[in-house]
């Protein structure tokens, strides 16, 4: 082998260095940290030169990459190193292709790929190292290869070797997950690069902007350029405007996921002696590829991520600001060869505001496939595992309840005989049941294709009617096309074994049950048309739409794959047409019949029987007697939408609502609340079991509202309101004047003045603790005074307001000392 490793090592490449402090390192123990700066070679290098590592034995080194693109040229790249093809000693596998052979000793895989491999044999039997590439962009798949790569070592495989590689990651907290592992560092080749910045239009399309960007760069450098772009749309769209615009021996290459691998093989080979390349790449061209002759990189500053909406089940991909981590590496790929320029479409100050780093997609994505893998592992706990960062408590419980709900989990989170089916699907678990449950119906070959085609972006076109996506599958004779469909197949046989179809369709299943086969995974996005054209409302209660000219537009019911855009007016990107009788059919366990009653506006109760699934209404019809407890709620949705204020209150009902309030606030908190705010919240609690046998509004009157009062206070709530506000006050006189509970100056009577004569103490409520306020009046029951303290205005001002009322009113009594006066409500006799 020395031979061999003296031709994969020329031209030297930076890694070289630190190659013997590996080794070392995974001599002396297990686990290494590889951090390796960008054009270090640490991709290609590393797993040729573990290769006559004495640990290895004979065992496979498996080197984990993000993407495909990245998989497949790391592969070629070590091969030709080794002047052989690949397949030979190195390999790759991935999603729809697969290079290797008995011979192969390094597999480049991709992480999700992994993940199937390590659940089929937890042992990883004849595997002797696992290289995680770029393991800086914690993707979901790459997190949890790792937890369960380590898993495996702590507990099956104490001679695994394990080591996270890459340009930019927390090498600290890392070694420290595995164990306390020796970091090992590399610088790498990075030639200069000069940073131009052009700034950007807000108000103009990015497009426009990167065609101009990019004719600068052709007439200011030599070499070739890669752009960067958010997505396939933009790079599209560029693309068609450069046509023209560049010199004839500069050719555009498109690379994005969706390309088939020779496209994108082609986009990353070097241009020929003479002629230039413009690459427009999405953020697959960010990590593992060296793409020769680049010079200047082109960098919009976008990217397009995944985010998950737990609240409508859908992951939305949305554009946003590039953190200065990937600016960074974007930047980097100008230096690989030589010396470069990278020229940035945002102004110098911006690049401070951007986030450090993307966070970890643990932390944003659908949890649902982590948590069916978990539970195949044997672990309803991640807390079990050593994760890089913990999944979110609320992203998990929510995937939980949606695989409960796919009967893959039982309630204690472990997997049902359904959900063991679905975890050997290699594809996330909405598709893996939609695909089981197709097979048991004859439709598998229809839902393995539909689900490459939601898998793979791209796959059959962009037609939002699913319907010619599947035709158009089933007729392209493309590489990318037929490895769909055996990749479908491969789903099939997987579905069909230790299942029992129920029915069988000759073809697998026709085009047009697609909408069929796509509500079986996304039950909540079953859609109804509004009426209007173009305007749906899904069963998850969600409102979507298509352009009115679209043939689905008219459509009764769709089954919707995929929307973008605002909750309640979401863009429908990927539909097929449904029938109601399919509906009643496959959701037939879902589908409730319940009484609408509904108050029109002339006050007459209207009531229906109603079909629902969901937010839909299947059907209906009237009801000629509905149930008198649904006319009493109906009726009760519109006091409230009145509000409780409007109701028919009595001037006494009013008074203890008010006295009631005064006891709460004087300490009596366990009183019922009696204001207008607490009664609104609690309606149904004490008014609707007093609406019996009620069949318009008006019926609740003051004495339901009364007893609804007297049911709500109980007998012991009233006598204590009685006891500590009563309702009147007795004068001297005998006379019962009612006490005000609702003035801000606290309970108050207005009352004449001579029917307080000999009375010493001042009138007071809740036990004496409040006194009443005193409004006292002339015989004429006009104010005098305003008082809290009666005794005091005996011996105080009386004598003035005596000396002045005298004169006014001289046939009523004025004493001298009212305190021991007789009260009275009459004036003197005349002649007195």
């Amino acid at each position: 082998m020395a031979e061999q490793v003296d031709t994969w090592r020329s031209p030297p490449l930076p890694i070289d260095a630190a190659l013997p402090e590996l080794l070392a390192a995974l001599e002396a123990g297990s686990n290494a940290v590889l951090v390796a700066e960008p054009g270090a070679g640490k991709t290609t290098r590393v797993p040729l030169a573990l290769l006559d590592a004495p640990w290895r034995g004979d065992g496979r080194i498996l080197l984990l990459e993000p993407r495909r693109l990245a998989a497949r040229a790391a592969a070629r790249r070590m091969a030709e190193s080794l002047g052989e093809e690949v397949g030979g000693t190195v390999g790759y596998r991935v999603r729809m292709e697969s290079r290797v052979s008995a011979r192969t000793r390094i597999e480049v895989i991709t992480e999700g790929v992994f993940t199937r491999m390590i659940l089929d044999d937890p042992e990883l039997a004849g595997v002797a190292c696992v290289l995680f590439d770029e393991f800086h962009e914690r993707s979901l798949e790459g997190d949890l290869g790792l937890a369960l790569a380590l898993d495996v070592q702590g507990a099956l495989r104490d001679d695994l070797r394990l080591v996270p590689m890459s340009a930019t990651l927390d090498a600290a907290s890392v070694a420290k997950l595995l164990g306390g592992a020796p970091v090992v560092e590399s610088k790498g080749r990075s030639f200069p690069v000069e940073t131009r910045y052009l700034g950007r239009k807000a108000e103009e399309r990015i497009e426009p902007q990167v065609v101009r960007a990019v004719r600068k760069a052709l007439a200011e450098e030599h070499g070739s350029l890669l752009v960067f772009l958010p997505g396939q749309g933009e790079i599209r769209r560029v693309a068609e405007a450069l046509e023209g615009q560049v010199p004839a021996n500069v050719h555009i290459a498109p690379l994005y996921g969706a390309l088939d691998g020779k496209a994108q093989d082609a986009a990353i080979r070097p241009a020929k002696e003479g002629e230039r390349k413009v690459v427009l790449a999405t953020s697959i061209a960010q990590t593992s590829l060296t793409i020769e002759g680049v010079r200047a990189v082109i960098d919009s500053g976008l990217s397009r991520v995944p985010r998950y909406e737990p609240q409508t089940g859908l992951t939305r991909l949305e554009t946003v600001r590039v953190s200065r981590a990937t600016a960074d590496q974007r930047r980097g790929r100008a230096g690989r060869t030589e010396p470069g320029v990278c020229y940035r479409l945002w102004d110098e100050a911006q690049t401070q505001a951007l986030m450090p780093a993307e966070r970890p997609q643990i932390l944003e994505a659908d949890l649902s496939s982590l948590v069916l893998d978990l539970a195949a592992w044997g672990t309803a706990d991640p807390a079990t595992l050593s994760f890089p960062d913990a999944p979110p408590s609320g992203a998990w419980a929510e995937a939980r309840s949606l695989l409960t709900q796919l009967h893959a989990l039982d309630a204690e989170g472990r997997l049902t005989p359904h959900g063991q089916r679905l975890a050997r699907l290699p594809i996330e678990p909405r598709l893996a049941h939609m695909i089981v449950e197709a097979e048991a119906l004859g439709l598998g070959r229809l839902a393995g294709e539909v689900a490459a085609i939601l898998s793979e972006p791209g796959l059959g076109g962009m037609d939002v009617d699913l319907r010619e996506r599947v035709r158009r599958l089933r007729r392209d004779n493309d590489p990318r096309s037929r490895d769909a469909r055996a990749l479908a197949a491969r789903w099939q046989k997987m579905a069909a074994e230790g299942g029992a179809k129920t029915e069988q369709d000759s073809d697998g299943g026709a085009p047009e049950l697609a909408g069929e086969v796509l509500a079986l995974a996304f039950p909540e996005r079953v859609a109804q048309g509004r009426g209007q054209r173009g305007r749906f409302r899904l069963a998850n209660g969600r409102g979507a739409e298509l352009p009115e000219e679209h043939a689905l537009a008219g459509e009764p019911f769709l089954a919707i794959a995929d929307i973008q855009g605002k909750a309640q007016s979401g863009r429908i990107m990927l539909a097929a047409p449904l029938g109601l009788e399919a509906i009643e059919t496959i959701f037939a366990a879902d589908i409730a019949e319940t009484d609408d009653v509904r108050l029109e506006p002339s006050g007459l109760v209207r009531a229906r029987r109603v079909v629902r699934l969901g937010a839909l209404e299947l059907a209906s019809r009237q009801i000629a007697s509905p149930d008198a407890a649904m006319v009493a709620k109906a009726l009760l949705g519109e006091i409230a939408r009145r509000g409780v204020a409007r109701l028919p209150w009595s001037n006494d009902q009013l008074r203890l609502r008010a006295r009631a309030g005064f006891v709460r606030a004087s300490g009596a908190e366990h009183l019922p609340d009696l204001s207008d705010a607490a009664l609104q919240e609690t309606l149904e609690d004490w008014l609707l079991p007093y609406m019996a046998g009620f069949t318009r509004v008006s019926d609740v009157d003051a004495a339901c509202l009364g007893n609804a009062l007297a049911g709500l206070l109980g007998y012991g709530g009233a006598a204590e309101i009685d006891r500590l506000a009563p309702s009147h006050f007795t004068a001297p006189t005998g006379s019962h004047v009612p006490i005000d509970y609702g003035s801000e100056s606290g309970p108050s009577i207005s009352i004449r003045v001579q029917e307080l004569f000999g009375l010493a103490r001042h009138p007071a409520v809740a036990d004496g603790r409040i006194p009443l306020t005193l409004e006292l009046l002339s015989p004429a029951h006009r104010p005098i005074q305003i008082t809290r303290d009666l005794p005091g205005f005996w011996a105080g001002s009386w004598a003035d307001v005596k000396t002045e009322m005298k004169g006014r009113y001289p046939r009523h009594p004025w004493p001298d000392d009212p305190a021991s006066a007789e009260a009275t409500r009459r004036a003197k006799p005349r002649g007195t």
